[in-house]
């Protein structure tokens, strides 16, 4: 098997595990008015059309690059799981608020606010990076930006439903960059 093949393998792995763990969460008690989500689902949809269309084709890295792209994309998705199984029944597909919900600060949440965007992103742009196409590298970008979005509105609706306790958090700990100076 090629490096990007298996790159091509984990991603599969990593969706058809992230749909199927999509049923172990806590029922939702809150949800931003008028969604919102349209766009960063949108741009995340569009960034993988990009990162994708053509895989099969590109002409990828191989050898020590090849698998060592590889080992950033499985690193990448570990540090997203890392997160989901942190966060247990707290985690929604969705920006919502669910029964129970409070503050996680603890495990990858004490490096980022989001680490399964930050884990996501970072297996995205070593894909694009191991395809050798500029067009999946700007997917793996628009991916980021999409990203960012959801995380922004994730941001305003937490602090609202959770006040003080989440300011202070997103006070400490940096959004997407681990060691990263805070945006708020």
């Amino acid at each position: 098997m090629q490096p990007l093949a298996a790159i091509g393998l984990a991603w599969l792995c990593w969706v058809i595990s992230w749909a199927l763990a999509a049923m172990w969460v806590n029922r939702t008690v809150a949800k931003p008015a008028g969604g919102g989500e349209l766009r960063s689902r949108l741009t995340v949809g569009a960034g993988a059309a990009l990162l994708f269309w053509g895989f099969h084709d590109a002409p990828g890295y191989t050898g020590l690059a090849g698998w060592s792209l590889f080992a950033v994309v499985v690193l990448g998705f570990l540090f997203a799981w890392w997160a989901r199984l942190h966060l247990g029944r707290l985690w929604s597909g969705r920006v919502t608020r669910k029964e129970g919900h409070h503050v996680v600060n603890t495990g990858p949440y004490a490096l980022v606010r989001h680490p399964i965007y930050t884990g996501v992103i970072v297996s995205a742009l070593a894909a694009g990076i191991a395809e050798r196409r500029w067009l999946a590298l700007l997917g793996a970008i628009v991916i980021a930006i999409g990203f960012w979005l959801r995380a922004r509105l994730e941001e305003r609706f937490l602090t609202g439903e959770l006040g003080p306790a989440y300011e202070a958090y997103a006070r400490q700990v940096p959004m997407l960059i681990p060691f990263f100076p805070r945006t708020r």
